[in-house]
């Protein structure tokens, strides 16, 4: 089932479940994770992250919505220049205007995107008609210059069954040669995300290429999107770290790694490149992740506990996959919860040697001040200790 079978060990449970499919990454980090809250990107910055996620393996990424800003226009810019590996892509509304822009910058693939809910509709003041018109007129004015348009219905998981149809029909008779299924809000359960996939597959037809696109609103998005993967989505949109709007967006790592070691799905995705592309465009975007998110979190491979401690010798006892499959460090800390084991294991890392007795007088001191931190205790404290 994986192709990292000593490097991964979640057993036999999943084997049933696995499934054979084509799935590539389409990053929008720099345009939907930009929109988390108080993040502000420069235009050489998110060519760096552009960079950065094509070195990991990312086929398609999104540069950005040039009509934005100056800013936005100058990294769309900068990327579409840079020779990347990677297909760069751009965002368009169906607005002719926005096609043109991107024809200047040189872009020649875009998705080109409407709001088809009528809750959106409605907080628009657009009819459905008026929006079909404007889909078919930035459609074709963008095809027949030459750019590939993947359609994307916004807030399609609210959308009437059939005006989603008829909307996608549209896009596609005026020249979109894919089509991106778009959970705006995050309210997809994986069975309706699946659902949902299929009968676009079914409307539009098995020779149109489907994206997903999913949000985390209710903390499902990775599941979703590996749903939609079974049920023959192509693509599959996300940004780095999950950053976006409300509760973010799809997480491409945490996609990458299930599909990989859950289901036996490789992808071109580098995940022992992904911690350190994590922490790079969180330096650049100021935020900070919990300890214990997955793929990323510095806690992953940290421990403390003194009854996990005992096995640290035994990775496949305390892992699901091998620190060395997404390039991290294991160790060892020290806290309240630690025991004699996690005593002996930073002993031998530090170098210092101490008997029995004294080791656990260390433990009981490391108990201690642990307690009364209410944190970790550092290497350096736990020299001083050993010292007195």
């Amino acid at each position: 089932m994986h192709a990292d079978r000593d490097a991964i060990w979640t057993g036999e449970l999943n084997a049933p479940h696995a499934f054979a499919a084509e799935v590539g990454f389409y990053d929008t980090t720099l345009r939907d994770g930009e929109q988390t809250v108080g993040v502000v990107l420069d235009p050489h910055q998110k060519l760096e992250i552009a960079r950065l996620l094509d070195e990991l393996g990312v086929e398609r990424i999104e540069a950005g919505f040039p009509r934005v800003s100056e800013e936005d226009y100058e990294a769309v810019r900068l990327i579409a220049e840079a020779g990347l590996r990677a297909e760069v892509w751009g965002f368009s509304r169906a607005v002719t205007a926005d096609v043109e822009v991107l024809l200047e910058l040189g872009v020649r693939s875009s998705v080109v995107e409407s709001p088809i809910s009528d809750l959106k509709l409605r907080a628009l003041g657009v009819s459905r008609d008026e929006m079909l018109r404007r889909i078919r007129d930035a459609v074709s004015a963008a095809a027949r210059a030459g750019v590939t348009v993947s359609y994307f219905g916004v807030d399609g998981t609210r959308a009437d069954a059939a005006y989603f149809e008829q909307a996608y029909k549209t896009a596609i008779d005026a020249g979109a040669r894919e089509a991106v299924v778009v959970d705006t809000i995050g309210v997809a359960t994986p069975e309706a995300a699946a659902d949902l996939v299929g009968r676009t597959r079914q409307w539009l037809g098995p020779d149109v290429p489907l994206h997903w696109h999913g949000h985390n609103d209710f903390g499902l998005a990775t599941a979703s999107a590996l749903a939609a993967a079974r049920a023959g989505a192509r693509w599959l949109h996300g940004t780095i770290n999950g950053m976006g709007e409300r509760a973010g967006n799809a997480n491409i790592g945490e996609i990458a790694l299930a599909l990989r070691a859950l289901y036996g799905v490789n992808t071109k995705v580098r995940l022992d490149r992904l911690r350190a592309v994590s922490e790079r465009v969180r330096e650049l975007s100021g935020y900070a992740l919990e300890p214990w998110k997955p793929l990323v979190g510095e806690n992953l491979f940290r421990r403390e506990s003194g009854a996990v401690a005992s096995q640290f010798h035994d990775p496949p006892s305390i892992e699901p996959y091998s620190s060395r499959l997404v390039g991290a460090k294991r160790s060892v800390v020290l806290g309240k919860k630690s025991g004699i084991d996690s005593i002996r294991l930073k002993c031998v890392e530090l170098g210092l040697d101490l008997d029995e007795r004294r080791q656990r007088e260390l433990l009981d001191a490391v108990k201690r001040l642990g307690s009364e931190k209410r944190d970790l205790v550092t290497d350096d404290e736990l020299r001083r200790l050993a010292e007195t």
